[in-house]
């Protein structure tokens, strides 16, 4: 089984112990960070630096300026890490330990945008905007996205590319000092608080035959109830229409999975058409519940393997999880990756991982991911380390 391992550049530029610590942990690729949203990450064994702050969304190589001159939205370079190329930089030294590398883009996430372009933002049905989630019906959003994601995943080096966030992005997102967990909300009100009410939402809706200001004010009244009480636990897709009512709920998620659709297949054949090699690998962060938002969008699973290559799913957590995730995927041709947490800190089991592995193993899944070998401390890395070494044998 194939096993990747998640990597900022910032991890290996300026380490030169970093590559051959990757190698000696027992995988055989690294999927590495070329456009990447705001974070602060810690780099524990990096001799020259403890703290990453990556101030803005923004791709960790020299942007085309060509492809972007006279254009409103554009990536932003980077300025965190020195050098004027840090992922080609990365890239070469761990492929110089042997290791394959794979582009990591993350698309539909970008609070700089938001700040910078408001009206490229999703609003919701109380007319909030959420900076850091670029609607992805926008014309000229989605021409930018399929754009960077050409950009951003035919790096010099890479052998294939993981697309995040390739789609909605909604009301969850890890914000800085957040206040928004005092009422609890289920996925089924989260779905809600998502929907966007910009105007080519509103004529998205229109065109599903739906009065858009009658459809924000069913939201508002569907919301009203988990306001006043501690929250909602409504969850699934039987939530949704439980808050909304069928008819609505699923006209809105026929315009929103026709637009996510057309963004996936638009960016899945920009990324081929750049890199001119039919074994170039075009994997998508994904959920099998095609009304979820965030980093792993929601995909139909037959639609999204008739696209891409594969998928990259989420498995860490209980059994149930790993089988929510994988098993709509099951009997259907495709590359599905399985994607453990093996931060403790941040909620991992790199101590399960052998049992979980062999558990996702169990229902189809062909590749392995790990998430995040530049943040992991090390005796997360030792226990990682151990693990592989018995999956392996």
């Amino acid at each position: 089984m194939k096993t990747a391992a998640f990597l900022y550049p910032w991890d290996v530029v300026g380490d030169p112990d970093a590559a051959a610590r990757l190698a000696d942990l027992g995988v055989q690729q690294v999927t590495l960070a070329s456009a990447y949203h705001s974070t602060r990450a810690l780099t524990p064994r990096h001799p020259g630096r403890r703290i990453v702050t990556a101030e803005h969304a923004a791709v960790l190589y020299p942007p085309d300026y060509g492809r972007w001159a006279g254009r409103g939205l554009h990536p932003y370079p980077q300025s965190w890490v020195p050098g004027d190329d840090p992922y080609a930089e990365a890239a070469e030294t761990l492929a110089g330990a042997g290791l394959t590398v794979h582009s990591w883009v993350v698309l539909a996430h970008n609070s700089r945008m938001g700040a910078e372009h408001p009206d490229t933002s999703v609003v919701n049905a109380y007319g909030d905007r959420y900076p850091w989630a670029p609607c992805i019906a926008q014309p000229a959003v989605h021409a930018y996205l399929v754009d960077l994601a050409a950009e951003a995943a035919v790096r010099p080096g890479a052998a294939g590319t993981d697309l995040e966030s390739c789609g909605w992005y909604g009301f969850a997102h890890l914000h800085a000092h957040d206040k928004t967990s005092g009422v609890a909300l289920g996925d089924a009100a989260q779905y809600l608080m998502s929907l966007c009410f910009c105007a080519d939402c509103r004529a998205g809706y229109a065109g599903q035959g739906l009065d858009p200001d009658e459809l924000r004010a069913a939201v508002r009244r569907a919301l009203e109830p988990v306001w006043a009480a501690p929250g909602s636990a409504e969850t699934g897709w039987s939530g949704v229409e439980k808050l909304l009512g069928a008819g609505l709920a699923g006209a809105t998620r026929q315009w929103r999975e026709q637009v996510a659709r057309g963004l996936q297949e638009a960016a899945v054949a920009a990324v081929r058409q750049a890199a001119q090699d039919p074994d170039f690998q075009v994997l998508l962060h994904a959920d099998p519940a095609s009304y979820r938002v965030g980093a792993n969008v929601g995909v139909d699973p037959a639609h999204i393997l008739s696209t891409a290559d594969g998928v990259v799913l989420p498995c860490t957590g209980p059994d149930a999880a790993r089988e929510a995730v994988l098993g709509p995927f099951a009997g259907l041709s495709g590359v599905l990756a399985a994607n453990f947490n093996v931060v403790t800190g941040m909620g991992g089991s790199p101590g399960t991982l052998e049992r979980d592995v062999a558990h996702a193993r169990s229902l189809g899944a062909t590749e392995l991911r790990l998430y995040h070998a530049g943040l992991a401390s090390g005796p997360d890395l030792d226990a990682v380390g151990d693990a592989l070494s018995r999956i392996g044998r």
